[in-house]
């Protein structure tokens, strides 16, 4: 099946597996590399595949069975949460958008803008209430009903707070993807809609320069 070139490479948030980490570390050859386990996915994968990794896009620069490893710059880990990883800890995986899928999710770039922390976690009744905060400098870019990416999950923003906002996590997400494991304090992964940054981008050319 045809994926989409790597120039213009898309995700849809809709987690395929939550891998797990088997290391992270200094290769004197190639900087920092990171190594998964990913039995659902790996084996169909090939040297150069895009894979959005807790919604960063990486690719892949080896495999073997049901081992993935990555080269990681250092612009991903100021911006993601990959530095953080541990051995053991689950990721989200998602191959890219083939050509010819279906988009169920929203369009997403693999772009991670930045990573943000956990405020709460808490259960009510059978869905989960996930707050995030929110550097003010992106806060233009959350809109109430409007899609984001938490980790490579595509979710609705439910509620816009000052420095925070809020998502509800149904069961069936929880369970396949590392959300389940959060807790206050966590850092997360956020890729804002493309949508309101072309918005952003096109705005920008009508508004008139300072006296």
């Amino acid at each position: 099946m045809p994926v989409m070139s790597p120039d213009n490479v898309m995700f849809t948030g809709l987690v395929e597996e939550a891998g797990q980490v088997i290391w992270l570390r200094q290769s004197k050859q190639k900087g920092l590399q990171l190594q998964i386990e990913a039995p659902g996915i790996a084996r169909g994968l090939h040297s150069g595949d895009s894979i959005a990794v807790n919604g960063c896009w990486l690719t892949v620069s080896a495999h073997r069975g049901d081992q993935i490893t990555f080269d990681l710059l250092r612009e991903t880990l100021d911006c993601t949460n990959l530095g953080k990883l541990r051995p053991g800890a689950p990721v989200n995986l998602e191959r890219a958008l083939p050509a010819n899928g279906r988009l169920g999710g929203h369009f997403v770039q693999g772009h991670v803008d930045c990573a943000a922390t956990v405020a709460a976690y808490e259960k009510i009744g059978d869905d989960y209430r996930l707050e995030i905060t929110l550097p003010g400098e992106f806060a233009h870019y959350i809109a109430f009903k409007g899609s984001i990416t938490v980790n490579g999950v595509s979710l609705t923003v439910a509620e816009k707070h000052v420095g925070s906002f809020v998502c509800w996590i149904i069961p069936g997400t929880r369970k396949l993807t590392n959300l389940r494991g959060l807790q206050n304090g966590d850092w997360v992964n956020l890729e804002f809609d493309v949508l309101a940054k072309y918005l952003e981008a096109q705005l920008g050319r009508y508004q008139q320069p300072e006296e």
